[in-house]
């Protein structure tokens, strides 16, 4: 199932957040929803939850990985995948060019 919450929306910060930030939602939030603090009749919907939470923790925590999740998500988020601040030209015109995300099939010469 495709979730359209971000990672940093599931730890309840910001994108700018450090590591340290990082790492004190995880733990707030691994307090309150782990399986085994919770009450026996919401122990799997914690469990779904604590799994996100980990996750996004995980991925987060990485630099590596928060790069490319970085990367992606502003890739999606972005429309037309063409720069975040248009210029002068582009911002009169209301057209921001071609299209800027480049794959397999867009680079081969058929």
């Amino acid at each position: 199932m495709a979730s359209s919450t971000s990672l940093y929306e599931v730890l309840g910060i910001p994108t700018s957040a450090n590591g340290n930030e990082i790492k004190a939602a995880y733990r707030r939030l691994a307090r309150t929803c782990h399986p085994d603090v919770v009450s026996m009749n919401q122990k799997e919907m914690s469990a779904n939850l604590f799994m996100k939470i980990n996750a996004a923790y995980s991925t987060l925590s990485d630099p590596n990985k928060r790069a490319d999740y970085d990367r992606n998500l502003y890739r999606w988020n972005s429309p037309f995948c063409s720069s975040a601040t248009p210029t002068a030209a582009t911002s009169a015109s209301g057209f921001s060019g071609y299209n800027s995300c480049r794959n397999w099939e867009t680079d081969q010469c058929w």
